[in-house]
């Protein structure tokens, strides 16, 4: 059955004609050595880990499974006084540490594919539900000192993963895969079918891992039409006004609608915010207006420091990671950022901030336009040049030369 329950069936998955079912009863389970043209051959080694059972006796220690990162951390399979190696299941991965290290790209060509999958507690049942988790190669391997009641101390191998991305296959490995390295196919013909991150990493070793490792954040990733007005709509044709208005040598009094902006997009939001000021043009170190969040009241209330960057640049070009980079480093703990821009924020920005976990308000120009029209009507002015101008007739009154903190004490 392809499914039981409404679940995907695991034995319809992984089944390859022929040959026994891959069983996932112990942590590390090699599917079985082959010879093959190019010698021995392991097709695959799937690796479960039991959550629920961390810290018990039967798993006395935490593995990590952090896939959104491409990370994983696994705790081999000793769980005796005899030495690590001795264990099958370390014995097994540690053979294949030497052919994922290798430099060499025929050694690469005979390396075994880590599956991985955790198990799953679903209606109150910890047993028979497991995740597949993701393809693997081997990082690093380490040797450590456990403890277990019944046994006392012990070794085991410690290994580090990186879960390569499967983007390209939709998260998922065709068992087609597994199914010809059983069958003893060429490893050329056989890696026709691999995933193309493994494709990659065989071919270019180390120096790939960075750029095929899984990352989720990607998937979460703005595009450039997704940030910027539909062409010939009403907020393209008002972001060119606001670009137009400010780019006739008047580009720094682009600050005060940012700085407005950010106003108008967190009060609307239901949270307490208080323009401050204007930072003066030089030396400002990356930082173009002072704002204040305020959270709860009264002797409850906590007051958030906002330091904004304003950027009026050209709608098409996307903005430099290196001048969010700034206004991240003029932060400090308990503070956040804003980043106003009339153009659009790139994908290596977008993901150098949720990487990095920046607190930071990033704000496009989409954005720009829409809050523009919005802060326009509500001043009840009837053009957007009309309200830009009365903010410039302001500008001047709200430059000041104050350090940010002072905002904490009004």
């Amino acid at each position: 059955m392809e499914s039981i329950d409404g679940f995907d069936n695991y034995f319809a998955v992984t089944y390859s004609p022929g040959f026994n079912l891959p069983l996932l009863e112990k942590g590390i389970g090699p599917i079985g050595k082959l010879d093959a043209e190019e010698g021995a051959r392991t097709p695959a080694i799937l690796i479960r880990s039991s959550g629920h059972k961390a810290g018990s006796s039967d798993t006395p220690w935490q593995d990590i499974f952090d896939v959104d990162n491409g990370y994983i951390r696994y705790f081999g399979d000793n769980k005796s006084t005899n030495p690590a190696s001795m264990a099958p299941g370390n014995k097994a991965l540690y053979e294949q540490f030497r052919l994922h290290s290798s430099p060499a790209r025929e050694e690469r060509e005979r390396a075994t594919p880590i599956l991985f999958f955790e198990a799953e507690t679903v209606g109150g049942k910890a047993k028979g539900f497991m995740r597949f988790q993701g393809l693997g190669i081997i990082q690093s391997v380490e040797i450590v000192t456990q403890f277990q009641p019944d046994i006392g101390y012990f070794t085991n191998y410690q290994f580090e993963f990186s879960v390569l991305s499967l983007a390209e296959e939709n998260e998922e490995v065709d068992w087609n895969w597994i199914t010809a390295r059983r069958q003893g196919l060429t490893l050329k013909e056989t890696e026709k079918l691999a995933p193309d991150a493994w494709r990659r990493w065989v071919k270019e070793g180390q120096v790939a891992v960075e750029k095929t490792r899984r990352k989720v954040s990607k998937l979460n990733l703005v595009s450039r039409e997704q940030q910027l007005p539909a062409p010939n709509s009403t907020d393209a044709k008002t972001l060119e006004r606001i670009y137009k208005f400010y780019t006739l040598g008047k580009k720094h009094k682009f600050e005060l609608l940012a700085s407005r902006i950010v106003q108008g997009l967190v009060t609307r939001r239901g949270t307490t915010y208080r323009e401050g000021w204007i930072t003066q043009a030089s030396g400002d170190g990356g930082v173009d207006f002072v704002g204040r969040i305020d959270l709860a009241s009264g002797f409850s209330m906590a007051k958030i420091v906002v330091l904004g960057q304003a950027k009026c640049e050209a709608i098409r070009s996307g903005t430099n990671g290196r001048d969010l980079a700034r206004t991240v480093a003029r932060l400090r703990r308990g503070w956040i950022g804003a980043y106003v821009t009339t153009s659009f924020f790139t994908d290596r920005s977008q993901i150098e901030v949720i990487e990095d976990q920046y607190p930071l308000i990033m704000v496009n120009g989409l954005e720009v336009a829409q809050e523009t029209l919005r802060l326009m009507e509500e001043s009840g002015f009837s053009s957007v040049e009309a309200y830009l101008l009365e903010l410039e007739q302001v500008y001047n009154k709200i430059v000041m030369s104050r350090r940010p903190e002072e905002i904490l004490y009004e």
